[in-house]
């Protein structure tokens, strides 16, 4: 026989069943809304003897111990179970539930059929009862849940619509203000902190705070399961709301602005007197004392509930308070209305201060590596190669002083902002100096692509400036990301900018020195205001202390943009006449031609077009003469073409 299944170990484990098994014997307790159901007990087809009582009757049998109660199934309020639970403790007898049609949490929480039927049948199975934990609230006992303040969307069900969620969580917004709280364990170890609100969680499924720590909380752990709800400001207090709107998958990592404490007992101290909602009713008020009682009642659960009991193993006691304010943050967070954006600890200000006055120190290293950063990138341009010109991006170190600068200005630290302008200043001196410098060596050699891709900026350089500007600031703000610094200097291109410049220099051409040295400026000006904002929005000064800095660097913004938006429609209208002018013919003396790959660019004063003229016959200097008429009728007259001819046959 290759298997043994042993029938009555089966029978007994409290969710497996093969074949469903009665009780010889119930009462049925019930209060004036549900005595309707004692002619479906009573004739139950399931040959079950059934007593029908009210909850003072039930009392009085085990009192008497005259009647002997193995099983008593209940239906009514939350209010009337939680008598009869009870009761249970005292007479140690199983439990089935029969839920009123508007008991939503009866029946997701137990995992109970809404058919009047189904739920009968389970609650007169035999021994399929599960011992069940209990919570006690200043000894009020707890069936669903706790909560006390303000619990954005806690409480929010599967059934719940995403719009009607949003809209309530602003509601919400208004009225909600932290407090200070007091959260001591079974350890003892006190944790001061400030909430908008707590929640107690034991059997409440389906709803977002049961998604946020379903996977650890159980109804059989011997734990209290206590979530707080924190949120910095108004735009983490979003973040959560729109991040968990897709609450559906279980996460195991909590929200930023989420604490979680499971313990055996937890006690719960506020500044102020809150009153403590228990299953939706107001029992008692703060400071609440919550214990819990082990595997007190058994009762009939549906099978994904049973499941559920039975996967979470005791667990050690968890304090995950980590995203709550701690320390001065709550003075400073604690009876005020929600700011707009976090307030950044002060261990982290510091730490990122440090970094940042580092970065606006002028050094040797700064010195040597801005040289070499220029000159790397003035050959790499004169060779054409990216891969040269990449190096040099990766090597710059512009980046630093400028984000320094951003928040130099943010926090107006007039020593940050001064040295941060001195380094930066030294650096476009000493790039300016150096690519000016091999222009004059290399003077004979030719304008390459990869500079006159830098004396065309338009507002999507503006673009990407603003966006490594967040990134740049985002990096700085997290030393886990710290490497990502790289890739920012790669996107944004500081030094090579500055070279094209420092080209046009020493050529003594100055609109490829003004059109370079514009998308240098673009840079900057793009990243200091983005920096700024990202700081700000990353809680690194509760306010803009610097209005008039922060004022000027929006004004640069506004007026760098004149010149892009200029550069932007040339750009726009080069593109048209270049494609307008990929395949053209002419005819000139008899002779055929056809002109294509043309590119308009400008060098000093003059419009400049290349262009490659294929032929079958030789064209002679009259004709190149007569076609060059024919082209500068449709440009203006300082107009210099570059053609290669090429014969065809």
């Amino acid at each position: 026989m290759l298997f043994h299944l042993n029938i009555t170990d089966l029978m007994n484990n409290h969710c497996g069943i093969i074949m469903a098994a009665y009780v010889k014997k119930a009462f049925f307790v019930y209060e004036t809304d549900s005595k309707y159901l004692c002619r479906r007990l009573l004739n139950n087809p399931f040959g079950v003897e059934i007593s029908c009582v009210g909850i003072d009757q039930l009392e009085a049998c085990l009192k008497t111990e005259n009647e002997d109660i193995d099983h008593v199934v209940v239906a009514g309020s939350v209010s009337f179970i939680k008598r009869v639970f009870a009761l249970a403790k005292i007479g140690n007898f199983g439990i089935g539930l029969v839920p009123l049609p508007e008991q939503k949490n009866l029946l997701s929480c137990f995992d109970l059929s809404r058919n009047l039927t189904t739920s009968i049948d389970l609650a007169l199975q035999s021994g399929v009862g599960q011992f069940l934990d209990l919570i006690f609230c200043n000894d009020k006992m707890l069936l669903f849940k706790a909560t006390m303040g303000r619990i954005p969307l806690f409480d929010a069900t599967g059934y719940s619509k995403r719009f009607q969620l949003l809209w309530k969580a602003a509601k919400q917004l208004v009225k909600i203000r932290l407090m200070p709280f007091q959260f001591t364990p079974a350890t003892g170890k006190t944790v001061d902190s400030c909430a908008c609100g707590c929640m107690i969680i034991q059997h409440y499924r389906g709803t977002m705070a049961d998604s946020l720590i379903g996977h650890d909380s159980s109804s059989i752990d011997g734990k209290v399961s206590l979530l707080i709800s924190a949120p910095f400001s108004v735009f983490a207090y979003f973040k959560f709301i729109l991040g968990t709107l897709g609450y559906a998958r279980r996460e195991k990592k909590l929200p930023g602005t989420i604490g979680y404490i499971k313990s055996s007992k937890i006690t719960i101290d506020s500044g102020i007197k809150l009153d403590v909602h228990i299953d939706g009713k107001r029992e008692t008020r703060t400071p609440l004392h919550c214990r819990v009682e082990e595997k007190v009642v058994r009762v009939n659960l549906g099978v994904n509930a049973c499941e559920k009991s039975q996967a979470s193993e005791l667990v050690k006691e968890k304090v995950e308070v980590g995203n709550l304010p701690r320390g001065k943050e709550v003075h400073k967070l604690q009876q005020k209305q929600l700011p707009l954006f976090s307030v950044a600890s002060e261990d982290r200000f510091k730490a990122l201060f440090v970094v940042l006055r580092g970065d606006a120190r002028i050094d040797d290293a700064y010195i040597t590596l801005m040289l070499l950063s220029t000159l790397l990138a003035t050959i790499g341009l004169y060779l054409n190669s990216v891969a040269v010109v990449i190096g040099a991006m990766i090597l710059a170190p512009l980046m630093a002083p400028i984000v320094s600068l951003a928040m130099g200005l943010l926090r107006r630290n007039d020593e940050l902002t001064i040295n941060s302008l001195k380094k930066i200043g030294l650096g476009i001196f000493l790039a300016l100096a150096a690519s000016a410098f091999l222009a004059l060596l290399f003077s004979h050699k030719p304008i390459t692509s990869e500079m006159r891709g830098r004396i065309n900026p338009s507002l999507l350089d503006l673009g990407i400036a603003v966006l490594a500007g967040i990134a740049a600031a985002y990096t700085k703000s997290f030393k886990e990301i710290m490497q990502a610094l790289a890739g920012v200097a790669i996107a944004v291109a500081l030094v090579p900018p500055l070279a094209v410049a420092g080209i046009g220099l020493g050529r003594g051409d100055l609109h490829f020195f003004n059109q370079a040295f514009l998308l240098f400026l673009t840079n900057l000006v793009g990243i200091v205001f983005a920096a700024l904002f990202t700081f700000r929005v990353l809680g690194f000064s509760p306010v803009v202390k610097a209005r008039r800095s922060v004022i000027f660097v929006l004004l640069l913004l506004a007026l760098i943009t004149v010149p892009l938006y200029i550069s932007s429609i040339r750009i726009a209208k080069r593109y048209h006449s270049e494609k307008s002018w990929q395949v053209e013919r002419f005819l000139v003396n008899g002779k055929y031609i056809i002109i294509q790959n043309t590119k308009l660019s400008r060098e000093r004063k003059h419009q400049v077009l290349s262009l490659d003229i294929l032929a079958r016959e030789a064209l002679s200097r009259v004709d190149l003469n007569l076609l060059k008429d024919k082209i500068k009728r449709n440009f203006s007259d300082n107009l210099v073409i570059r053609a290669k001819i090429i014969y065809i046959l």
